[in-house]
């Protein structure tokens, strides 16, 4: 585990905010509205062995349980030794796995890609053509705008006459990150994701941005090789593990 991780880890919890968020000796929680599991998942920072480990596994049990949310452990190389075995034997079910890729950052101008403040109803429209994408998610992306501590970008990219691409950039003092990267279903392969993220990393590039990262399923085959193409490499990956809600 290097440096590297931990700078990442801070850039993901700055670039995914949660209206709650709460402490726990190493462990950061978050809570949102259930939608995207890194804005509703808890997180270590430091890898160090932790003697109250398995008492602090349930009292995060409990924060979660008072606001009706399933608890979600993000397992990252920064994660205290022997947590992944005491989730285990209370349940947790595994997860979906996540590659963090990161890279020097590739800008380009595009005078077809468009800054938007907040996530307008022509940048919904594109997401949501994206499988993933839930109501509770849709909810939390509307409120992102008065989250962020940092510049932010909603980026649209409009092609053909109509908005074909968009994504989302958060500029982090030396990091880029993007999210929510997205083409209308009739106009992808045509390397306009590609372009997107270029843009967005030329106006984070203004912000002194110097490093790109983004976040991605190690099952989803594009978005893999799309990120590669922008320069991006492996840094590490991590997973969930879950635990269902349970009845009062």
């Amino acid at each position: 585990m290097g440096a590297g991780t931990a700078a990442l880890e801070r850039a993901c919890l700055t670039a995914l905010p949660a209206p709650r968020q709460a402490f726990d000796g190493p462990f950061v929680a978050k809570l949102f509205l259930g939608g995207t599991g890194r804005g509703n998942a808890v997180s270590s920072l430091d890898p160090a062995p932790d003697a109250d480990l398995a008492a602090r596994i349930l009292r995060i049990e409990a924060l979660y349980a008072r606001h009706g949310l399933p608890c979600r452990f993000r397992l990252t190389p920064l994660d205290p030794p022997g947590l992944e075995p005491l989730l285990a034997a209370r349940g947790y079910a595994e997860g979906e796995e996540t590659i963090v890729h990161a890279g020097p950052l590739s800008a380009r101008p595009d005078p077809a890609a468009h800054r938007l403040d907040g996530p307008e109803p022509a940048w919904m429209a594109v997401v949501s053509t994206a499988e993933y994408q839930t109501e509770a998610r849709r909810a939390e992306k509307l409120r992102m705008p008065d989250l962020f501590a940092v510049p932010a970008g909603w980026f649209i990219l409009r092609e053909d006459g109509v908005e074909a691409a968009c994504l989302l950039a958060v500029a982090d003092g030396p990091w880029c990150g993007i999210f929510d990267l997205a083409t209308h279903p009739e106009l992808r392969r045509r390397g306009l994701g590609e372009r997107l993220i270029r843009a967005a990393a030329h106006w984070a590039g203004g912000l002194g941005a110097t490093r790109l990262w983004a976040q991605v399923a190690s099952t989803n085959t594009a978005s893999l090789a799309l990120q590669r193409r922008v320069g991006l490499a492996e840094a590490y990956r991590y997973r969930y593990r879950i635990r269902p809600v349970t009845a009062p």
